[in-house]
């Protein structure tokens, strides 16, 4: 019986390290930033200081590898379908192979190669900030970041409250979706076998459960939340206050370089 793998994105590990140490909201701006700065890049050079700036991440972050991949096997279906799609879709130059209408074009191969690449960028850049930042803290930093915009009526804490909920939520949804697949395979159900749209079918019996499940945690998050008198940001204080260091000093300044170069070497 397979099991799901329990994805990673929202999960917060404990520690000690440079990462976890950084004021959140540095954290919040570099990964920002860094998600924008990836699409500047254009040729080898420029994705190699993409790889060397995330792979310091991971290793600064003291995290275990197996612990990080494990729980990203389930985002790199879904970068090899993006590369499969690419694959066979793009065109221009060479045509390297052809069987009929199919072939496979030299553009084909580099696009795939890129996006996957700059996808698994993305998604383990934003995973760190996860693993590393608790989420009242990603709910501090967020609210801090968008506290100039209560002036324009922006609900600046509901809002971080909202992204910081949702990112919480996704283990646990996770874990929901494995315990009603478990329960269906205990009255026959079948997720593994027959074609793509048969597999996709049998998964109905467990997206409507899910749903339910959802709106019912919801629910009973509200009813909590009001119970113990959260009225909204307004007038709250803060047993943590957030202060900038020189680590954060130095984590923006290797952003502003990480972009510079990447506009240098996009020229």
């Amino acid at each position: 019986m397979s099991r799901l793998a329990n994805p990673i994105l929202g999960q917060y590990v404990p520690g000690t390290s440079v990462l976890h140490r950084l004021d959140p909201r540095s954290k919040l701006v570099f990964v920002f930033l860094f998600m924008m700065a990836v699409f500047l890049a254009n040729n080898v050079l420029s994705y190699m200081l993409l790889v060397l700036v995330t792979a310091t991440a991971v290793f600064l972050s003291e995290i275990p590898l197996p612990l990080i991949f494990r729980g990203l096997k389930p985002v790199l279906y879904l970068i090899g379908l993006t590369a499969f799609l690419h694959l066979w879709m793009t065109r221009g130059g060479d045509v390297l192979w052809q069987w009929g209408p199919v072939s496979i074009h030299e553009n084909g191969i580099v696009q795939a190669g890129w996006t996957s690449l700059r996808f698994f960028i993305l998604v383990l850049m934003g995973t760190m900030l996860t693993l590393t930042t608790s989420p009242i803290e990603l709910t501090d930093g967020l609210e801090r970041l968008l506290s100039p915009l209560t002036r324009l009526g922006v609900p600046a804490h509901e809002l971080a409250l909202m992204m910081s909920i949702a990112l919480r939520f996704i283990p646990t949804l996770w874990e929901e979706t494995e315990k009603i697949m478990k329960a269906q395979r205990a009255r026959g159900a079948d997720f593994e076998s027959g074609g793509l749209y048969r597999r996709a079918k049998s998964y109905i019996p467990v997206l409507i459960p899910l749903f339910i499940s959802a709106f019912r945690r919801a629910e009973e998050l509200a009813l909590a939340m009001e119970a113990r008198g959260y009225r909204g940001g307004e007038g709250r204080t803060r047993i943590r206050e957030l202060r900038y260091r020189m680590a954060d000093g130095i984590l923006l300044a290797v952003l502003l370089l990480l972009v510079g170069c990447l506009l240098w070497l996009r020229n």
